[in-house]
């Protein structure tokens, strides 16, 4: 092999291997992104949802409110991500045993 076709071959390995490590991670992330979005779109045009619910709990002081708000988006960012975690030992055998 000559050195341009030996480089090509390395960085496409590279590239199909990360593939499916970038989508799926980069997913579970983007889910903590589009609530904390969702957070701001919703104060800033008072549309009703859980972002104002949140913020009017904040601005009121309603601890349990705050509390309930706070574990509700925590525990969806973490079942994003566990469920990105499963699928991708699924799509790639090798990190089911690791």
């Amino acid at each position: 092999m000559q050195g341009d076709e030996l480089r090509f071959y390395r960085v496409g390995n590279v590239v199909d291997a990360k593939t499916p490590a970038l989508i799926g991670t980069g997913f579970g992330l983007q889910v903590g992104l589009l609530l904390s979005g969702a957070i701001l779109t919703e104060t800033i045009f008072s549309w009703p949802g859980v972002g104002n619910w949140l913020i009017h709990g904040v601005q009121s002081r309603d601890y349990p409110v705050v509390q309930g708000g706070i574990l509700l988006v925590a525990s969806i960012v973490i079942s994003v991500n566990l469920i990105v975690d499963l699928l991708y030992g699924v799509v790639n055998p090798r990190i089911r045993h690791a």
